[in-house]
């Protein structure tokens, strides 16, 4: 059975814009089977034009999954499962999230995929960025991918949600409700080049920001190939850069992509509300 729903490819490193469909109702599980097939080829989805309660986006997360654990954010009052990522106007604080990263990959199970809602976007600004993973491990070189690909990567939240990380002051946090607590301290390992679990594909799993090490490579080897790591996924071949519009949902592989925030949008308020799913 076919829909009328449009992907249309962004023409960038991955990403496309999906029309024809109103996710704020019940889909059939055909429509849903047809956007996760787009979600698998494209990585990133954007809905434009979708006018979402707190019931109806957690509606159309779960189609796609089990929800997830956001061990370091307050919810949203009333929600489990909904997190606000929010600044105010008159936030000085540092941009949250400005550095690539795939969503808790500091945990041993993280999540497949996150969602954005976004409720108040700014005049200019604040663009997402998104790094194709697939394509990055593609593209390296060979005698530069010899060094990364049989590595383990030592995952933790310690630099950004301990005590002492970036987020442990709360007061330096403006708008954004983070719990920073001991549980950053955590380690947990993942293969450094993993196979796609739907897809089978080869990518980086990956990230600056929750990056520590490798496993059994000396520190300072160690700092070289995260930063030499973090150039090479900063390449524009690879990237989609998303720009945000009021009610809109975007969608996205936390397998297949890591993703950044990024500013510019100074003296206005922006938020968005999100969900992650197993």
């Amino acid at each position: 059975m076919t829909t009328a729903i449009t992907v249309t490819p962004s023409g960038q490193g991955c990403g496309a814009e999906v029309t024809g469909v109103d996710i704020s109702k019940p889909l059939a599980p055909e429509v849903v089977k047809e956007i996760r097939d787009a979600w698998l080829e494209h990585h990133v989805l954007a809905f434009p034009n979708q006018k979402l309660d707190s019931d109806q986006f957690e509606a159309f997360a779960h189609n796609f999954g089990e929800f997830g654990e956001d061990p370091f954010f307050k919810p949203i009052p009333g929600r489990q499962h909904i997190a606000a990522v929010r600044r105010e106007a008159d936030d000085t604080n540092q941009i949250f999230a400005e550095h690539w990263h795939a969503d808790w990959s500091f945990m041993q199970e993280p999540p497949s995929a996150t969602f954005l809602y976004s409720l108040d976007i700014p005049p200019h600004g604040g663009d997402t960025l998104f790094s194709n993973q697939h394509l990055s491990f593609e593209k390296m070189p060979d005698d530069m991918k010899a060094k990364y690909e049989n590595l383990t990567a030592v995952h933790s939240a310690v630099l950004g949600y301990s005590p002492e990380g970036i987020y442990g002051d709360t007061e330096k946090n403006g708008a954004m409700d983070i719990v920073p607590s001991e549980k950053a301290y955590e380690r947990h390992n993942h293969p450094l080049v993993m196979r796609h679990p739907e897809t089978g594909e080869l990518g980086f799993f990956s990230g600056v920001s929750y990056f520590i090490g490798f496993d059994g490579v000396p520190d300072d080897e160690a700092s070289k190939l995260i930063f030499d790591l973090n150039d090479w996924q900063s390449k524009e071949e690879f990237m989609y850069r998303h720009k945000w519009e009021e009610d809109m949902l975007v969608m996205w592989d936390n397998r297949s992509v890591v993703h950044k925030a990024t500013g510019g949008y100074e003296g206005h308020r922006r938020e968005l509300h999100r969900i992650t799913i197993y």
